[in-house]
C-alpha cells in the first residue's frame, strides 16, 4: 500500500476498480485548480456560514421543530400529473393541518425547467439569505426525478432550507410513502429506541477500514455513552456480511440505521446501474486485491431487491454512508476539471434517486421514513481531516438531533453549515492562486475534496419527519391515551363519589317523571271544549 496516494470510497462493481483510482495529493490539487464558484451561491455559502448553527437557517425566534412556525412546502416539476398530486394528497393535508395552525404556513409550487435557486426565489417573492417562513417555508420536499428538478437546484436550495426528495417509478408507490408518514404520526406508530451502527471493513482497503474504525465504531461508542435510554448496537467487521443486514432490516429493524460502506457503481451501459447504483457492498466482498479484475456480484451487495417483503421498516430513518446512496447524476461532477475532457464525461443515462432508499420508503406495509445518503462519490474527509484528524462533529451533532426528536431537515443543518464554510475556505485558496500567491496544495486538494463531499448529503424523502421511539415501541413524541393509576384511598372516594351521583341520578329521573305528569294533566285542564 502506497502511504502516499489518496484513497477513495466507491467500488465500480462492473470491473471490480475503485470507482475513482488512488492519486497524489499534488495531482487532486491540479484537478481543484479548475473548480468554480458562482459569485451569487457564493456570497450566499458565506451568509451562511456566519450564521452558526443556532439559527438552523430560519429568522430568530422560529421553533425548527414546530411546522407551525417553521412552515412547510411542496415543489412539483412544471406539467406535473394530477394523478401524483391525488397519490400524496394524504400526506399533503395532513402537513397543511400542521403548518396552518397559526398562520398559513403551508406552501406549493412548480419548478420551471432552467431555473436556478434565486430565479426560483425571486419568482415566489422571496430573497436569499435567511429564511422568513411567512414568505416561504422552511421544510422544502421536492417531488420528482433529478432530470426534472436538478440536484443542482437542490444542493443551491438546501444552503439555507430544509430540503428533502422523494421520487417513486409509479403513483402506487407515491402512495405508500404519504401513507406511511401520515400513519406513523397520526396512529402513535413507534419503534423501540434503539439504534444500529453497520461499519464494513473489506480486506485490504484503506477506505472501509477507516471508515469503520474512525467513523462507526466512535460514533456507536459516543451514543452509547451519551444516549443512555437508547439501545445502541454496534456491527463491525465481520459481523456485516450481507446476511445480517438483511436479518437487520427484516425481523428486528432499529429506529435509526447508520451504515458506512462502499456504495455499487456501475459503468455506463452496465444493466444493472439504474437498479442497483448506490447498492451497499458489504463485507462478502474480498477487497482489492483478492477480487481485482473481477465483477461484484449481488450476493455481496444489498440492493433493493433484498429489501423483504415482510421487513419491519415502518418508523426507520436511515443514514448511509456510501458512494451514489442517495442517488447518481447525470454526468461526473469532477471530469470537468481534468484538462483533457473537453466536456463533462457522461455516466449515467439520466440523473437519478437510488433505488435503495426508495424501496425502504415505499415498502408496501410501511417504510422507512427519510434515508440519508450521498449524490454522487462519498469521501473519507468526511470524518478525517488529512486522512489522520478524527472530525465527528456534524455527524455526532445530526445524529444526535435525531435521537432528540428533531425533523430530519433541521438535523441535517450541521452538514449545510460545514458545506458553507468550506466552500468559503476554497474560494479564499482559489482566490489565492489566481493572484499567484503561494497555495499548500496539499491542503487544497483537502478542502475541495471535503467541499465536494459536503454539498452531496442529501435526503430522500420529507424533511419533516421525525424519529417517533419510546420504549417497547411507544412513542416519546407522539400523542397516545396515558392510563391513570390511583392510590386505594383515592379509588375509595372515586367509588363514593360514584354511589352519590348514581342516587342524584335516580332522584332527576323520579322528579322528571312526576314533571311530565303534572304536565300531561295541565294540558287536558287547557284542551278547547
Amino acid at each position: 500500500m502506497n502511504d502516499d496516494l489518496l484513497y477513495f470510497n466507491g467500488v465500480n462493481a462492473s470491473t471490480g476498480a475503485y470507482l475513482t483510482p488512488p492519486m497524489r495529493a499534488a495531482d487532486l490539487a491540479q484537478l481543484a485548480r479548475g473548480e468554480t464558484i458562482a459569485p451569487d451561491q457564493l456570497a450566499e455559502l458565506k451568509w451562511r456560514e456566519a450564521q452558526k448553527q443556532s439559527h438552523y437557517g430560519v429568522k430568530e425566534g422560529v421553533d425548527p421543530k414546530n411546522l407551525a412556525e417553521a412552515g412547510w412546502g411542496v415543489i412539483f416539476p412544471q406539467g406535473y400529473d394530477a394523478a401524483l398530486y391525488d397519490a400524496l394528497r394524504v400526506l399533503l393535508e395532513h402537513r397543511k393541518t400542521e403548518a396552518n395552525q397559526i398562520r398559513e404556513r403551508y406552501r406549493e409550487y412548480t419548478y420551471r425547467p432552467g431555473e436556478s435557486k434565486n430565479l426560483f426565489l425571486a419568482r415566489n417573492g422571496v430573497g436569499p439569505g435567511v429564511v422568513d417562513p411567512d414568505k416561504m417555508p422552511y421544510y422544502l420536499l421536492l417531488v420528482g426525478d433529478p432530470e426534472k428538478i436538478p440536484y443542482s437546484f437542490q444542493y443551491q436550495l438546501d444552503v439555507a432550507y430544509a430540503v428533502g426528495r422523494i421520487h417513486f417509478d409509479t403513483t402506487e408507490e407515491y402512495s405508500y410513502y404519504a401513507q406511511s408518514v401520515v400513519r406513523a404520526e397520526t396512529q402513535n406508530v413507534a419503534r423501540p429506541k434503539r439504534a444500529a451502527f453497520f461499519g464494513v471493513a473489506n480486506p485490504d482497503d484503506p477506505n472501509t477500514q477507516s471508515s469503520a474504525n474512525n467513523l462507526v465504531k466512535p460514533l456507536a461508542e459516543k451514543m452509547r455513552a451519551t444516549e443512555i435510554d437508547w439501545t445502541v448496537d454496534s456491527f463491525l467487521a465481520q459481523d456485516t456480511n450481507k446476511t445480517q443486514l438483511e436479518e437487520l432490516l427484516k425481523t428486528d429493524a432499529p429506529a435509526l440505521l447508520f451504515t458506512a460502506s462502499h456504495g455499487a457503481g456501475f459503468s455506463l451501459g452496465d444493466p444493472r446501474q439504474m437498479k442497483h447504483q448506490g447498492a451497499l457492498i458489504c463485507q462478502d466482498w474480498g477487497g482489492p486485491v483478492a477480487m481485482k479484475d473481477k465483477p461484484v456480484p449481488q450476493t455481496m451487495y444489498y440492493a433493493m431487491d433484498d429489501v423483504a417483503g415482510d421487513a419491519q421498516l415502518h418508523g426507520m430513518i436511515a443514514f448511509h454512508f456510501a458512494c451514489y446512496g442517495a442517488g447518481t447524476p447525470r454526468q461526473d461532477e469532477f471530469s470537468h476539471l481534468q484538462k483533457n475532457a473537453q466536456q463533462a464525461i457522461q455516466i449515467a443515462p439520466a440523473s437519478f434517486v437510488a433505488k435503495l432508499p426508495k424501496k425502504l420508503l415505499a415498502h408496501p406495509k410501511g417504510g422507512a421514513l427519510a434515508v440519508i445518503g450521498h449524490v454522487d462519490r462519498a469521501w473519507g474527509s468526511s470524518f478525517l481531516w488529512n486522512q489522520n484528524i478524527e472530525q465527528l462533529g456534524a455527524f455526532e451533532s445530526t445524529l444526535t438531533r435525531l435521537l432528540h426528536g428533531y425533523p430530519v431537515g433541521a438535523a441535517m443543518e450541521y452538514f449545510n453549515e460545514r458545506y458553507a464554510e468550506l466552500a468559503a475556505s476554497l474560494s479564499s485558496s482559489l482566490e489565492d492562486l489566481k493572484l499567484n500567491r503561494q497555495v499548500d496544495m496539499g491542503e487544497l486538494a483537502t478542502v475541495w475534496t471535503a467541499n465536494n463531499d459536503a454539498r452531496g448529503y442529501a435526503i430522500v424523502g420529507d424533511p419533516a419527519v421525525r424519529l417517533r421511539a419510546g420504549e417497547n415501541g411507544n412513542a416519546a413524541l407522539a400523542p397516545r391515551m396515558e392510563t391513570l393509576t390511583l392510590s386505594a384511598q383515592a379509588q375509595t372516594n372515586v367509588s363514593g363519589l360514584n354511589q352519590n351521583l348514581d342516587a342524584t341520578l335516580e332522584k332527576l329521573e323520579q322528579q322528571l317523571a312526576a314533571l311530565a305528569e303534572t304536565l300531561k294533566e295541565l294540558r287536558a285542564a287547557i284542551k278547547p271544549q
